[in-house]
């Protein structure tokens, strides 16, 4: 069995949506506005945005695994350079580092 979709409830659904495809490499197949996206990946995961109210768990996170420190360390520096809080890598569990995305989510960017 398969995980193939994930929906996330988001409280900008645009201002999301473009930070998935800025740095995560995710592509927009349809929009409704500001109220709805569908993005795919490059393996064919599917992440539906639906804008509501974020009210996730502080331990709620979603993973976009990298095959290399060095894009672990290239994507923490964009996001730096582009105005997020981000603290530098750590090794833990795997060598990573969390972000909270625009939409009320975090994110962890692993190798």
């Amino acid at each position: 069995m398969k995980l193939n979709h994930l929906n996330l409830t988001v409280t900008d659904v645009q201002a999301t949506r473009e930070f998935l495809e800025k740095y995560f490499g995710l592509t927009c197949k349809a929009s409704q506005g500001n109220g709805f996206a569908v993005m795919l990946d490059d393996d064919g995961f599917v992440l539906t945005l639906m804008k509501g109210e974020a009210n996730y768990p502080k331990t709620f996170h979603i993973g976009f695994p990298q095959k290399s420190e060095e894009q672990v360390d290239k994507i923490n520096q964009q996001l730096k350079e582009a105005g997020f809080d981000v603290k530098p890598p750590i090794r833990s569990h795997a060598y990573t580092f969390y972000v909270k995305a625009p939409g009320g989510f975090m994110i962890e960017v692993p190798c």
